[in-house]
């Protein structure tokens, strides 16, 4: 709790307080008015509906990121969130991601996730070995990427009542080369954001590959992001530039190439 209450970033929800018992265990954050990702995207359809554009959803996940390559830089870079989703991620005053319920995964690691709601997100690895890394927080990232993307949920039902897994649907779907149908239809009416959604999508997908030494690490990640559209950079705070800068190391021309 230590650790993590310490940790003061824009891009991480910060621990207000907690209290730690035998019986019980409570966290205090701020209130955030416009709930979270999972239910901005994944709520209420139709008229009422306030639908995310495509700068936003792109705020939204380069803050995440951030937020998430803060965190992984924490205790001598041996920080893990283990419960990256979208329900953990809100909006803050400027309209970037914000990660919320860091260090809830290692006091809860005797209480069972209900397994339909966490399998989407969990790494193949993390099946196997019930502990969470710093590369299956980027797995669990890349799934939160796919779901900006798609504006599915990470397991779903069809119609016929089949359970669809997010990262297997987009694997077949791109597979097949029909990439412009992965994409959500309410980003369909923005203009001249195509070029961007795929580099994004590849973004995502290189984060979601089985093997974890595979995946980038988060903070290569942001520089991703970053490559994609210029969003914002110049008015990052001065301090986040130097965390940023300690974190992330220059891009290879191979992963120049990937993006």
């Amino acid at each position: 709790m230590e650790v993590v209450g310490n940790l003061k970033h824009e891009n991480v929800v910060e621990l207000k307080g907690y209290y730690y018992s035998k019986d019980e265990k409570l966290m205090v954050y701020d209130y955030y008015t416009q709930g979270s990702l999972s239910a901005l995207l994944h709520g209420k359809r139709g008229e009422e509906r306030v639908a995310l554009d495509w700068d936003t959803r792109m705020k939204i996940a380069l803050g995440a990121a951030r937020g998430i390559a803060r965190i992984h830089f924490e205790n001598g870079g041996k920080l893990v969130h283990g419960n990256i989703r979208s329900s953990n991620i809100f909006l803050n005053s400027k309209q970037y991601g914000c990660v919320s319920d860091l260090g809830l995964a290692t006091i809860m690691s005797s209480v069972a996730i209900p397994i339909s709601r966490a399998a989407g997100y969990r790494a193949p690895e993390v099946t196997d070995t019930r502990k969470a890394t710093q590369p299956s927080d980027v797995y669990s990232f890349g799934v939160v990427l796919l779901e900006l993307l798609t504006g599915k949920s990470p397991v779903h039902t069809t119609g016929g009542d089949e359970i669809v897994h997010l990262v297997r649907w987009v694997h077949s779907v791109v597979r097949e080369e029909w990439t412009a149908e992965v994409f959500d239809l309410e980003l369909i009416r923005y203009p001249n954001i195509e070029e961007e959604m795929v580099e994004m999508l590849q973004i995502a997908m290189s984060c979601v590959v089985r093997v974890p030494d595979q995946r980038p690490k988060i903070s290569e990640v942001v520089k991703m992001i970053q490559n994609v559209r210029q969003i914002d950079i110049v008015n990052q705070p001065s301090s986040e530039n130097q965390v940023e800068s300690a974190t992330q190391p220059p891009l290879t021309p191979t992963q120049k190439g990937n993006e």
